[in-house]
């Protein structure tokens, strides 16, 4: 299953976007607080429960330049899955941004958790 979050413009240039989402404990801030709980993080994961029901773990798993910023899902994540976080420089102090899902998930679990995924990313992309 392939999702792409809306592209955003971000008003920091491509460095700071990047290294701002390096930190994993950063990614709290693109969140929303009220659908998430047992938030944790360290510099390279972060770990959090989605809506009282999964817990979802992200790991930072290498960059591309400051292009791309990769993520994938950690051992209590539900379904093996990989995150891009494209950064792509639109000026001096401006960059687009948006977000890339590339996860492995039946059809049954698909229908399931396509809409809250898409909500999410979207909403990730919003918060940059």
């Amino acid at each position: 299953m392939k999702i792409e979050s809306t592209k955003v413009l971000v008003n920091a240039s491509q460095q700071q976007v990047f290294e701002f989402l390096k930190d994993s404990n950063n990614v709290f801030h693109l969140m929303p607080h009220d659908k998430i709980s047992d938030w944790s993080a360290t510099a390279d994961l972060c770990s959090f429960k989605v809506q009282g029901a999964i817990v979802i773990t992200l790991l930072q798993d290498g960059a591309e330049g400051m292009d791309k910023l990769y993520m994938k899902a950690g051992d209590k994540s539900p379904f093996p899955f990989r995150l891009t976080i494209n950064i792509i420089p639109q000026g001096e102090n401006q960059s687009q941004g948006f977000i890339q899902f590339d996860g492995e998930v039946n059809m049954f679990l698909k229908m399931m958790v396509e809409k809250p995924l898409t909500n999410l990313f979207n909403y990730m992309s919003d918060k940059l």
